[in-house]
């Protein structure tokens, strides 16, 4: 038996309407799918062939900065990088360039740490 696959990877969020503004409206995701209500449930989000997803409502459940960090690969990371910072959003790490790729971690609006990255080579 072994471990084939990331299935999803899912953010606490305490805020539904910022959360989507910022997930769709500022990274440009599309929603996939939405379970539950406004008090408790998730939006997913897939994104190639893993899922990301937001969720609120679950107290055990917590937003937080030092928690985990899911990577978005982009098509055009100094485009990001601009749209980001005309939104106002706030750079954890600033942009930064290794010998194979970019990349810059960022917060939502719950603290949430996210990296945006892109590969030089594909």
């Amino acid at each position: 038996m072994k471990v084939t696959e990331i299935a999803f990877v899912v953010y606490p969020v305490t805020d539904l309407e910022s959360a989507t503004a910022f997930y769709e409206g500022i990274l440009g995701l599309t929603q996939s799918r939405f379970f539950g209500d406004e008090d408790q449930g998730m939006i997913e989000y897939d994104i190639g062939p893993g899922t990301l997803a937001i969720g609120w409502g679950v107290s055990q459940f917590m937003p937080s900065p030092g928690g985990g960090c899911a990577a978005l690969e982009l098509d055009d990371f100094g485009g990001m990088v601009g749209r980001l910072r005309e939104n106002d959003c706030p750079f954890v790490s600033e942009p930064t360039e290794t010998p194979v790729c970019y990349m810059a971690v960022i917060s939502d609006p719950d603290g949430n740490s996210l990296m945006i990255h892109q590969r030089k080579v594909r």
